[in-house]
């Protein structure tokens, strides 16, 4: 069982906190949690695991667990570390999941000998859908990655890269729920335009997205196969297709990627 501390206690911190639990990776007792005074929510669903809460950073370390995950945001992220500096504990493996945040970075703010996992997990972990990524810094070993891999693996898919890979990761998988919300909330406007009840619409919207994703896992066949086999010649699905490419749905999926890497990266630069 790992004993995990959590800098950081918002949506995704009690997702994998749970999700671990679940996997039987941790308990809830073995955990703990630092949260904003004022954060009642994130601190409501720590003690409901059965988990500590704390108001300092350094009293994650004084927990002296075998991980500390570095769960805030981007602008949060300086004043953590350099809180984890000054404890008198040596953190065993740092997990960093902070967005833009380099490795370099958190080395830099770190003493020299920690072990550096950065990781870029997305919201679909909540259910047990996750993507997620990670890579070593130069003080992890083949240990601490099996680790990073027992634990992401919990909630989903996991795959270890090189760290010039988390930017476009973070564009793709963990910006791209929100591009497919999006998509599901249009097909069912589409819908209700056409008379379909909204329930309706929405239940078949979200359906479909999820039938799609899982014949593309699943039969490992290009999508441009699966594509054209539901595309008949002269038939509806063609026209629909067409309008699609008539108004740049590809490009401005691509674009959309791009555009959240770029933005990683000035986030990166600006800390």
């Amino acid at each position: 069982m790992l004993k995990i501390g959590f800098c950081g206690g918002g949506m995704m911190a009690q997702a994998l906190a749970k999700a671990f639990m679940r996997a039987g990776l941790t308990r809830g007792e073995l955990m703990v949690a630092s949260c904003l005074p004022n954060d009642s929510g994130s601190i409501k669903a720590f003690e409901e695991m059965g988990s500590r809460t704390v108001f300092n950073n350094e009293e994650i370390t004084e927990h002296n667990g075998d991980i500390v995950i570095l769960a805030v945001k981007p602008q949060a992220a300086s004043s953590v570390l350099s809180d984890l500096r000054k404890a008198s504990s040596p953190i065993k493996l740092m997990l960093s999941i902070a967005m833009g945040i380099s490795i370099s970075t958190i080395e830099k703010a770190l003493p020299s000998e920690t072990p550096v996992i950065r990781a870029m997990p997305n919201t679909p972990s909540v259910v047990g859908f996750g993507a997620t990524v990670f890579a070593r810094g130069k003080n992890a070993d083949q240990k601490d990655a099996d680790i990073a891999s027992r634990l992401f693996k919990s909630v989903g898919i996991c795959e270890e890269v090189g760290e010039n890979m988390i930017d476009p990761v973070t564009a793709l998988a963990s910006s791209g729920p929100a591009y497919v919300f999006v998509m599901i909330e249009a097909l069912a406007d589409g819908a209700v335009k056409m008379g379909m009840p909204r329930n309706l619409a929405y239940k078949l919207a979200t359906q479909t997205i999820l039938g799609a994703g899982a014949m593309a896992k699943e039969t490992q066949r290009h999508p441009g196969q699966l594509k054209d086999e539901v595309a008949s010649p002269a038939g509806s699905t063609i026209a629909a297709l067409h309008y699609l490419e008539r108004y740049g749905f590809r490009s401005a999926l691509i674009g959309a990627v791009e555009a959240a890497t770029l933005r990683c990266r000035e986030v990166g630069r600006e800390k």
